[in-house]
């Protein structure tokens, strides 16, 4: 019997590269690590698939599922819910593999009244400059958008500053932040990078 390995939690702002690093990761590990598919009463976009992207539910299924205490941590965005349920990381931990979550700073806090006991990885913008022109170099971002995501971002450094999170990556250079983020992963000790300054 393998031990239990404590899930991996990873946070950090919109932009930051989190989806970049889990690519690499699940493409040099396809066997090791699981997503945690979220719950979500928003309608799939195009090429999404029940069960591998999202759970898709109805408000009234979500609201049912939160009354029965099966979300480790739910929140709503623009109107619809989202919700990682105990369930899905059992599955992954049930396969043999170690479960990542990818969750933002209000569900962080509400894992934290949980007794899942993640390892909470920040990955963090090199600066709010930086993180500034990712997101307008998406082209995905209206200005208004932006400026929300980047209101959300300062927010959750402000948290991570207050020493919520038991590592942080600064995704400076994607190389080197995929190299640490690997070895958290595997297990590996990394010393923790520092967070930038909140003010650019």
């Amino acid at each position: 019997m393998s031990h239990f390995v404590r899930p991996l939690l990873v946070s950090g702002p919109s932009g930051v590269g989190k989806s970049t690093l889990f690519k690499r990761l699940f493409a040099e590990f396809p066997d090791k690590f699981g997503f945690s598919v979220s719950h979500t009463t928003r309608t799939p976009r195009p090429g999404e698939v029940h069960g591998e992207h999202y759970y898709f539910v109805s408000r009234d299924e979500f609201l049912k599922l939160i009354s029965e205490g099966a979300f480790i941590e739910h929140a709503e965005f623009s109107g619809n819910f989202y919700g990682t349920s105990f369930m899905t990381v059992k599955q992954v931990s049930g396969a043999g593999r170690r479960c990542i979550l990818e969750i933002e700073a209000q569900g962080v806090r509400q894992v934290k009244n949980t007794n899942l006991n993640p390892v909470y990885l920040f990955i963090s913008p090199p600066s709010l400059a930086a993180l500034r022109s990712r997101l307008q170099g998406r082209g995905t971002e209206t200005e208004a958008s932006a400026t929300k995501r980047l209101a959300i971002a300062l927010k959750e450094i402000e948290y991570a500053k207050e020493g919520a999170h038991d590592l942080v990556i600064v995704n400076d250079d994607i190389d080197r932040a995929y190299g640490l983020f690997r070895k958290v992963a595997l297990g590996e000790e990394i010393e923790s990078d520092k967070l930038p300054p909140l003010d650019d």
